[in-house]
């Protein structure tokens, strides 16, 4: 072959390489490394309406105390206690919520100069394929329209377990493929969808991780709740997932797989975002049997002072 037609065949095979590999689909990984966020840390302060869950009256319960809630009057409560958001767990919603309701609902937080910082459902995605499945898919692609009408930029979802007995491994084949097509129909919203580590198939900080790291959409992350992770060092657990959270849960206690539950060392949990250099909400979410009305204040000073360092 001369040198000319060396040449020819070289140019001729390159070009061919390069419009198969246009033509080729292209799939990206979004949530497979952490996010890179510049710049400082930046954590603004929440409270999760779920920490007065006896306290709304669609509950059926009152607070120790006698105090009763709706959305509005929890809304005011994060507005006078040092609060830069509200997260409002879809629980607690009537039944009949409409749009209406909703657009009452961000009008009010906007007049008390508080952002609705996100909500919470409570899904199972590792059912089998059929209408069970399908409903709790539809539930969540609802909440998706209400965060949206809502201005809320986030909602925690839940994976599911190891329903019927299945394995681990179908379990979170089953939870991927149900999160990416919500996440799909978020995306589209402009909502990001966090993951929490609430036991199931998610117990274990590798577990979550393994998930986050297959889920293929930049609007996924995790859900990162303080108190969740039963391990011998939740600490630990904690400061591997912290790169990846696109909201924090903080509770006021940990439990140490063997020596059970103690109080967190918030100044520490508030260090393990700092070295994330998370930037975002970090909601209390109240679960300790002290009455939330006399404690919650109490911890969002605390908490308040710490994000403020």
């Amino acid at each position: 072959m001369s040198h000319l037609s060396s040449r020819r065949h070289f140019f001729k095979t390159a070009t061919a390489l390069v419009l198969a590999q246009a033509a080729a689909p292209v799939r990206q990984s979004f949530a497979i490394d952490p996010f890179h966020r510049p710049g400082k840390p930046h954590l603004s302060l929440s409270l999760a309406a779920y920490s007065f869950r006896d306290s709304f009256p669609s509950r059926g319960k009152k607070s120790a105390s006698g105090h009763e809630l709706d959305l509005f009057g929890f809304i005011d409560f994060c507005a006078e206690h040092e609060c830069q958001g509200t997260e409002l767990t879809s629980y607690y919603f009537p039944a009949e919520t409409d749009e209406a309701l909703l657009l009452k609902l961000k009008r009010h937080a906007f007049l008390r100069g508080i952002e609705i910082s996100g909500s919470a459902v409570g899904n199972t995605f590792t059912l089998p394929e059929g209408p069970k499945r399908q409903e709790q898919i539809q539930m969540v692609k609802t909440w998706i329209d209400r965060a949206a009408i809502l201005g809320a930029p986030h909602i925690r979802i839940f994976s599911g377990g190891q329903e019927g007995g299945i394995s681990k491994e179908e379990a979170r084949r089953r939870a991927i493929a149900a999160i990416e097509e919500c996440c799909d129909y978020a995306g589209k919203k402009g909502i990001f969808l966090g993951l929490e580590n609430h036991g199931g198939i998610v117990a274990e900080p590798e577990d979550l991780l393994a998930i986050v790291k297959a889920v293929k959409s930049p609007w996924f992350g995790v859900n990162l709740d303080t108190g969740n992770f039963h391990t011998e060092d939740p600490y630990a657990a904690l400061e591997r997932c912290a790169p990846y959270a696109v909201n924090v849960q903080v509770k006021s206690e940990i439990n140490r797989r063997g020596r059970g539950v103690e109080k967190a060392d918030l100044a520490r949990l508030v260090k393990i975002l700092r070295d994330a250099n998370y930037q975002g909400y970090v909601a209390l979410e109240y679960e300790a049997k002290e009455d939330p009305w006399k404690a919650v204040p109490e911890i969002l000073r605390e908490l308040a002072g710490l994000l403020r360092a």
